[in-house]
């Protein structure tokens, strides 16, 4: 398989297991109903588009005007479903880990949004905190810190107390990026 834009490929490794779950849940339709709860969960969190796209596909649509007005993010969920559908090795591994300088920027976009109260923005925040905060090390601290950071805190001393170095990586990445937001 060619490879990827870096963009592209973080998107694929953040959503693996979905992608995944949908290309299985199209082969074997026993599956589709432990993929239902999973789906529910999207559109409460506000990816209704995505979700209507994945119940098309799960239907039997495989055409790529599927893609048709989805953000970019969407798009890429929505390609590698449908690849996944035709060329299972194209599918992404599940386990990989996300970059910290990817994933920074868009976490500052959602906590940025959020502390100018967005109501879908502190809903997913509030899910990735409580999802973040059950898991270990820095991951859980990042979700410990996830409120102060949608009320304004931006002192790297305080918010990368007691993390390791990539965690506190990720958390400077992403005030500097909230930086950069509040000054435009």
């Amino acid at each position: 398989m060619k490879t990827l834009p870096e963009r592209e490929q973080q998107i694929r490794r953040s959503h693996a297991a979905l992608i995944r779950q949908v290309v299985e849940a199209c082969q074997n339709s026993d599956t589709r109903m432990a993929l239902e709860p999973v789906l529910d969960t999207a559109t409460q969190n506000g990816w209704t588009e995505l979700v209507r796209v994945v119940r098309l596909i799960l239907n039997g649509q495989r055409d790529t005007n599927l893609l048709s007005g989805l953000d970019e993010e969407d798009t890429v969920i929505v390609r590698s479903i449908l690849q996944g559908i035709q060329n299972p090795a194209s599918l992404p591994e599940l386990g990989q880990q996300a970059e910290p300088a990817m994933a920074g920027p868009g976490l500052a976009q959602m906590i940025h949004a959020a502390s100018r109260g967005d109501a879908q923005a502190l809903q997913i925040a509030a899910l990735m905190a409580e999802q973040m905060t059950a898991t270990q090390g820095d991951m859980r601290q990042l979700g410990g810190i996830m409120r102060r950071l949608i009320d304004g805190e931006r002192d790297p001393d305080v918010l990368c107390q007691g993390m390791g170095p990539s965690g506190a990586q990720l958390v400077i990445t992403i005030i500097d990026e909230l930086n950069k937001l509040t000054e435009q």
